[in-house]
């Protein structure tokens, strides 16, 4: 492929260094399988999924088809007053796979979108059923949420708070992070058991503060995915569940990232056991190939806001995006699940993570400036000795030298992230890892 020319002078990339890039572009023009093309011929190893979306890899013909049959059927249609057939059976097909009575989904378009969608649903209930006093938010450090105001405000990454403090929601609260560095450095296949409570601070210190009962909903990522798969303390989650229903608390799981197979199940709530009351959803739904995302809420959530004594033709609950429900991203939602199940692809996630955890365990401990690695479905994390005065510079410059070798890894702060397609194979794994153990190496 010869090298294409590209017009850079106006495109603002999203959580890039835009200066560095321009002088060292980046370019993908074409993908297949577990490969990328570069603008100038290379072939780069997808090695995170094209960020946590692309489940069956790339260029999936029934997708494909799918959604150009749709496009000749019916394009687009307003999602107010009126539907579309494809939004109401992807519905179906969503719910029939979460667990528990979760069964009525809010459509979007964005992992973001459905953050602070859940918030709102999480405010409106409570104003339902009589106490719309509870509007205290409480999610946990470095959670997040995506990149609306709601969703970085719940969320605890610190650089949003840096630049966007003063337009957070007021009213939110942070339980702590779920990573001990000392005693839970290298984590395999396995929960961490800790030896304390973490969530005796959320029923001795934050609850009280608040008050239980201004409380609206609790927001987390059952594994800290953005971070850098932070895994949570085994039966913290199991807890949080008992500590919701005790106190009349909505419980959000934010799964986003840890939906549709990642941890080898339909979600990481049946991986866990637990079901909440709401689940958002984005990303591998539609094996990232168009926008969409929702919020999978139970029964009594629905029922309650329906249940009101305002006439008939009145909004029960006055929120919607122009394209939710988009028919042709559910027609690519309703044939990516289909080909996830058809390949038996979550089974092949849960059989491929282990082989993925051997190969950073084995390869990459001992390696300089390593002080900890976790894996745990199929996704692998390495944690980097920052560079004193430089945090995240050493990660950056692994994950440039990396791409340059053909293998794209994430890098998160002074964390390196593998979340590989489920189709990965075994030579794949290996090269992914051989490429960053090298990397790391030469920037020790």
């Amino acid at each position: 492929m010869k090298n294409i020319p590209l017009q850079m002078e106006n495109q603002w990339l999203p959580f890039t260094p835009n200066r560095h890039f321009r002088k060292e572009p980046r370019v993908f023009v074409k993908a297949n399988g577990m490969h990328f093309t570069t603008h100038d011929g290379k072939n780069v190893l997808d090695g995170i999924s094209s960020l946590w979306c692309v489940g069956a890899g790339h260029n999936r013909a029934p997708i494909n088809e799918a959604i150009k049959k749709q496009l000749d059927t019916l394009d687009y249609s307003t999602a107010f007053q009126v539907s579309n057939d494809q939004a109401f059976e992807a519905a179906a097909v969503i719910t029939s796979m979460a667990p528990g009575d979760l069964n009525k989904v809010l459509f979007c378009n964005s992992g973001s979108e459905a953050a602070d969608t859940s918030l709102k649903v999480a405010l409106a209930y409570h104003r339902a059923r009589g106490q719309g006093h509870r509007n205290v938010f409480i999610g946990r450090e470095r959670g997040y949420h995506g990149v609306g105001f709601g969703g970085m405000s719940v969320g605890g990454i610190p650089a949003n708070r840096k630049a966007f403090g003063t337009a957070l929601l007021p009213r939110v609260d942070h339980m702590r992070f779920i990573h001990d560095p000392i005693n839970h450095a290298y984590i395999h296949g396995v929960e961490p058991q800790w030896s304390e409570d973490l969530l005796l601070e959320l029923e001795n210190r934050i609850l009280p503060l608040h008050d239980p009962s201004n409380v609206a909903a609790i927001m987390v990522e059952p594994v800290a995915g953005s971070a850098g798969w932070y895994l949570p303390p085994k039966g913290y989650l199991q807890r949080l569940r008992q500590i919701c229903d005790k106190h009349g608390i909505l419980l959000i799981f934010d799964e986003v990232i840890t939906g549709f197979g990642r941890m080898g199940k339909n979600f990481a709530a049946d991986f866990y056991g637990v079901v909440p009351d709401m689940l958002n959803f984005a990303k591998c739904v539609t094996n990232g190939v168009i926008p969409l995302g929702g919020v999978i809420c139970r029964d009594f959530l629905y029922d309650t806001l329906m249940n009101n004594d305002s006439p008939e033709h009145t909004i029960e609950f006055f929120h919607g995006y122009t394209y939710s429900g988009h028919p042709v991203a559910c027609a690519a939602a309703i044939a990516s699940l289909d080909l996830f199940k058809q390949e038996d692809l979550f089974n092949r996630a849960s059989q491929m993570g282990p082989v993925l955890g051997d190969a950073m365990h084995s390869t990459l401990k001992g390696l300089p400036h390593v002080v900890g690695i976790r894996s745990l479905g199929l996704a692998a994390a390495v944690d980097l000795l920052s560079i004193e005065g430089s945090p995240g510079k050493r990660a950056y410059q692994i994950f440039l030298d990396c791409f340059n070798k053909g293998v794209l890894v994430r890098a998160a702060g002074d964390t390196l992230v593998f979340a590989p397609p489920y189709i990965v194979e075994n030579n794949h794994i290996d090269q992914m890892v051989s490429t960053l153990a090298s990397s790391i190496q030469q920037h020790a």
